[in-house]
């Protein structure tokens, strides 16, 4: 389930800057950006359920 998104479309971001969390089993997680680009576009909203190589977060560099 995805807790809390931490970017938009449009935004910049930077390497290791974190773009949502996730929960599963009790225990949240932050995904972060591998690299510094901007965000093209946000798939997912708080609340969603996603799966295993669900596309979240399109990013450009």
């Amino acid at each position: 389930v995805v807790s809390a998104l931490a970017v938009a479309a449009g935004q910049a971001v930077k390497a290791g800057d974190v773009l949502l969390s996730i929960e599963a089993m009790k225990m949240e997680t932050a995904l972060h950006a591998e690299r510094d680009g901007t965000v093209v576009e946000v798939l997912v909203k708080a609340g969603d359920h996603i799966d295993a190589k669900d596309l979240l977060i399109l990013l450009i560099s």
